[in-house]
């Protein structure tokens, strides 16, 4: 089940699935809007539910769409039964499992399991996890570890379930590390991954993909200098490159975004080294001269996040193979 969130256009899940009728994820409702709009039957909304988007849930059920919604706590799932009650509205809910102690979900061991399933009823479907903390590996060892944990919690919590008597169809395991590290997906229904779609800085410094394997750039153009500093001036601030730091903490930080040539050339040791709304700092080593990059001169950024780059253009450019050219525009909203 391929998310679509990174670049969440209609084009691009022509690429990612191999019909209509194929699972997806998304991110947000206006994406499962414009997709269903666009004929797509089968998609997972994997954030949280908030109370007040069920009638938009709704909506796109009754249109046909098999729209699953996600929960992990006993309110929100009286909130979709109380609705479902209301308006005679069937659902499609999976509970959210903390697989790694990274960010929300139930622990496969925890009573509200049971008892939220239980609650739910008719509405219940499947468990979904993300293992998030997978980023944070570096080793193929680390990954292979995580992506078994990730798919164990699932197992155990659908155990759980079945002990209890509550059937449980979909079993939805996923992060674009564990995808690709994973080697025992027995009894799992579905797998997820999202940004492996262009991949980025953060993906490379994991080991899940190469330089070469980053399919996204912003093309910024050199403005200006402060030779003082050493420094070149760039149009690529954080509205076009975002504030994402997610190389931070990594073995290599490439600060806002690796420079290359604009036939796509790694530039070694150069990053884009600060940011301001509009505006770019690449502080040069000393074996690049200011003058080696003429004003008006093109650069590309590579992003340490594709997902948040992503989220600051409108429209994407797209280069092909055969050296045509298209333009892609990007779902928007929530």
């Amino acid at each position: 089940r391929p998310h679509l969130k990174t670049l969440r256009t209609l084009e691009a899940a022509d690429y990612l699935l191999p019909g209509k009728n194929a699972p997806a994820t998304v991110s947000t409702l206006a994406e499962a809007e414009a997709y269903a709009n666009a004929g797509y039957t089968d998609l997972l909304y994997a954030v949280g539910i908030a109370p007040a988007k069920l009638a938009r849930v709704a909506q796109l059920r009754q249109q046909g769409i098999s729209l699953h919604i996600l929960l992990d706590t006993p309110e929100q799932a009286t909130a979709v039964v109380n609705f479902a009650q209301l308006h005679q509205q069937d659902f499609s809910v999976l509970i959210e499992i903390d697989s790694d102690d990274h960010r929300g979900g139930i622990k496969p061991d925890a009573s509200q399991l049971v008892t939220i399933a239980a609650q739910l009823g008719s509405h219940f479907s499947g468990l979904m996890t993300h293992a998030g903390g997978s980023y944070g590996c570096s080793t193929p060892a680390a990954l292979q570890t995580f992506a078994q944990q990730e798919c164990d919690a699932i197992r155990k919590a659908r155990q759980r379930l079945a002990e209890a008597g509550i059937d449980c169809p979909i079993t939805s395991v996923g992060s674009t590390p564990t995808a690709h590290f994973g080697t025992d997906f027995n009894d799992i229904s579905e797998v997820r991954a999202g940004v492996f779609t262009t991949f980025d800085l953060v993906m490379k410094n994991i080991g899940v993909c190469t330089m070469d394997d980053i399919a996204m750039s912003v093309v910024t153009t050199v403005i200006g200098y402060n030779k003082e500093k050493h420094w070149l001036l760039t149009d690529s601030g954080w509205m076009a490159v975002s504030r994402d730091r997610g190389t931070a903490n990594q073995a290599v930080d490439y600060n806002y975004g690796q420079v290359c040539r604009l036939d796509g050339t790694v530039i070694n040791g150069l990053t884009l080294t600060g940011t301001s709304q509009e505006h770019g700092v690449i502080e040069l080593p000393q074996d690049y001269a200011v003058d080696d990059f003429a004003i008006g001169s093109q650069l590309r950024i590579l992003p340490n996040h594709a997902c948040a780059t992503a989220a600051m253009h409108p429209v994407y450019h797209i280069l092909k193979s055969d050296n045509s050219h298209e333009q892609w525009q990007r779902i928007i909203g929530w």
